[in-house]
């Protein structure tokens, strides 16, 4: 049984055990052309690792819990998490880990190395799946090396790789993963190859910067670039980025730090260099008989080939396949630092003055053409800040993915999701939201007068109570509830739920922040003080990317509202027999505004809106991912549409296809939450913890398998939904 295979004894017949990166550095290395020292760890290991803990079986179970036609990205995100956590706490078996121990130390003993996946399959011919494997770089030491080799073993269920699970053939019964460990050569600049470019089939693109290629690869560091043509070596064009950082060896990795004042305006290649490159590049295209992706470094004057695999073409932007964008939503912690700058300083403040001077206009004052031109102008701001939404609010949420993984790596905690409790905070925008309406409804239960008032159905008598109240309420957070057909019910809305509040006491109590403190300091001392002012950071950005999750829809929806305002009062000058269920979009609602003959047509249900009749066979058990830990039993509220919202009452579990704005304000009605969308980080599952309401979220076909009035027990440790 062969667990290691140094890489000068890997043959091309050794792919299926060493994979397609060590098969190509070794062909590289007999045809000699300078690699990195380094050994394989074979998928043997891998296999006999996962047989030795019953893990092959545990991967299989959380992966059949949905399919994975309808897994979202956050689910991919939450159960690559899950598996990843397994890895991290399952031991080696004493022989295999004596066995590899003994092999490391002898290869590289105290050096650093750089330890990377190599999955047969891998780096192949028809797709390279460049960068959706773990590769950790200055890993030294027996313990540290096979803590990294499980964290590459782990990737093979990344959530980028089970994005593309299907072209990868990512079957757990089939699949396996080999471990590549090279010695590391700290270059003084580092780069990457393309030999064929993908805009000019005669050129080839050099990229390269100061320090180690990790700058590059994460994004961190901008490169410069030449395009050169493949027959002449000579340079077409190049691009010469600001300088200002490189990525260096450091005690616990690498780190980013400013580039020495002698290097910023200097290239990271000469002109020399630069040749060596091209010619390396071009040799290993060669050899391998199609265009490459080379990576590469530069020591001392000595060109060392890092890896190359064949150059693939994605035909995402064709087919309309988003999982190249998901990927970029995985961002590093100095692109994190930055964009939530500007998140909070330019982003949520221009969407509050937005939504302030959109509100201040009285819509009901404008004539028809003049509605109309309002609505479409509306639309188009909506729009914009929609489309800054994607943009940036969408990406800042990997802040807390990120600091999930470092603290699990660090802590190895028995639940993967342990670190979100270190994350709760009172300081979002729905809790404050919804602490207004706690304390009007405490304010009423504590005056038998506002209490008769609302008794005996005098909007009046207690608006005069609670008014004050309500007026900060609706200038801070607008209207509860706004949809096409009616968005003038503000104080309704608001005296409505405080009635319920008041009437009957609220499911939820105060945001639930046990043991945060206790796990701070936890986290803290597993990272070790050489690591003490990443830990502060990472968790500081992940506290701000949880609390922005929250906000940046509060204030996007205001923006929304303000549209819906005047959608609504388009239908309601139409004159026409148009019912709240008819739902028409604003280019209909200006078009008709603009011209009283045009038909007006209503646009087509969305999926889920009508109810099959008559008799049903439903399942029993709906299996989710467990999202808020507790058990309750209750009568489901499904919410389809905001007269669904409206209807709820104090101790219904919220049954819905996922929690948007309005339903946050909600919650503090409800016992439990299930949501047809899934995900650990979904503003349903962040309001649910904050709460202690236990969670399901990733239900398939909750909202046609669970009726209003049903009675379902929630078990949000086990993700299950029962009725």
């Amino acid at each position: 049984m062969t667990w290691v295979v140094p890489l000068e004894d890997v043959r091309e017949v050794d792919g299926p055990r060493v994979g397609g990166k060590a098969v190509a550095l070794a062909r590289m290395l007999r045809a000699g052309i300078r690699v990195p020292h380094g050994l394989c760890v074979t998928a043997q290991a891998y296999n006999d690792f996962l047989d030795s803990t019953s893990l092959r079986d545990r991967i299989l179970m959380e992966l059949s819990r949905k399919s994975f036609a309808d897994m979202r990205w956050e689910e991919m995100w939450d159960a690559a998490l899950r598996i990843r956590n397994m890895f991290l706490t399952s031991a080696l078996p004493p022989d295999m880990e004596q066995a590899l121990g003994s092999e490391l130390d002898k290869a590289f003993g105290a050096s650093r190395t750089a330890v990377r996946s190599s999955a047969p399959g891998e780096d192949g011919g028809r797709t390279s799946f460049a960068g959706l494997h773990e590769s950790l770089v200055n890993v030294s030491g027996r313990a540290e090396l096979v803590s990294s080799i499980r964290k590459v073993w782990a990737s093979l269920f990344s959530d980028a790789a089970l994005l593309y699970r299907q072209e990868f053939g990512l079957e757990v019964e089939k699949s396996s993963m080999a471990v590549l460990v090279q010695e590391i050569v700290p270059g003084q600049c580092s780069g990457v190859v393309f030999t064929q470019s993908p805009e000019n089939d005669s050129a080839l693109v050099v990229e390269a910067v100061h320090g180690l290629n990790k700058g590059l690869v994460d994004g961190d560091v901008e490169p410069d670039q030449w395009i050169v043509d493949r027959q002449t070596g000579e340079v077409l064009s190049s691009h010469a980025p600001e300088r200002t950082a490189w990525i260096v060896p450091s005690e616990t990795g690498t780190a980013r730090q400013d580039l020495d004042p002698d290097l910023q305006g200097r290239a990271p290649l000469n002109q020399d260099q630069l040749g060596h490159v091209v010619r390396a590049a071009l040799e290993a295209e060669g050899l391998f008989g199609r265009p490459q992706d080379v990576e590469w470094t530069i020591r001392d004057d000595r060109l060392y080939i890092l890896q190359s695999r064949p150059i693939t073409t994605s035909r995402e932007s064709e087919t309309g396949d988003q999982r190249g964008w998901y990927l970029s939503l995985r961002r590093s912690l100095e692109n994190l630092i930055s964009l939530r700058r500007r998140i909070e300083q330019e982003v949520l403040p221009g969407m509050d003055a937005q939504a302030k001077a959109l509100a201040e206009q009285d819509v009901t004052r404008l004539e028809n053409q003049e509605l109309a031109g309002e609505i479409l102008h509306r639309q188009e701001v909506h729009q914009r800040w929609v489309r800054v939404y994607w943009d940036e609010c969408i990406p800042m949420a990997h802040g807390a993915r990120l600091f999930g993984q470092i603290y699990n790596d660090a802590v190895k905690p028995v639940d993967p999701f342990e670190f979100v409790q270190l994350l709760g905070s009172s300081s979002l925008l729905s809790l404050e939201r919804n602490r207004l309406l706690q304390d009007m409804a405490a304010r009423a239960r504590n005056d038998p007068a506002v209490m008769a008032a609302l008794d005996r159905g005098d909007p009046a008598g207690a608006d005069q109570a609670l008014g004050p109240m309500i007026e900060e309420f609706l200038d801070r957070f607008g209207d509860l509830f706004c949809h096409q057909a009616s968005c003038t019910q503000g104080r309704a809305d608001v005296l409505t739920l405080v009635t319920k509040l008041a009437r009957g006491q609220s499911s939820v109590g105060q945001p639930v922040l046990d043991r945060a403190a206790r796990l701070e300091d936890a986290f803290f001392q597993a990272m070790g003080p050489g690591r003490q002012a990443e830990a502060e950071n990472v968790l500081e950005l992940a506290r701000a990317s949880y609390r922005l999750r929250d906000d940046d829809n509060i204030y996007l929806g205001r923006i929304e509202a303000e549209l819906l305002r005047a959608v609504a009062e388009g239908r309601s000058r139409l004159g026409r027999d148009i019912g709240e269920q008819c739902q028409l979009d604003p280019q209909t609602v200006a078009a008709g505004l603009q011209d009283p003959d045009r038909p007006v047509g209503c646009l087509d249900a969305k999926p889920g809106d009508q109810i099959e009749k008559g008799p049903q066979v439903r399942a029993r058990q709906l299996l989710g991912q467990p999202a808020g830990p507790g058990v309750v039993r209750g009568k489901a509220r499904v919410v389809r549409d905001l007269e669904d919202l409206r209807a709820m009452e104090s101790g219904e579990i919220l049954v819905c296809d996922a929690v948007d704005p309005n339903m946050t304000a909600m919650v503090v009605l409800a016992a439990g939450i299930v949501e047809r969308r899934g995900g650990m980080l979904i503003h349903g599952a962040i309001i649910a913890r904050e709460y202690g309401l236990p969670c399901v979220t990733g239900v398939p076909g909750v909202l046609e398998a669970v009726r209003t009035g049903d009675s379902i027990t929630v078990d949000g440790y086990l993700g299950i939904v029962t009725l």
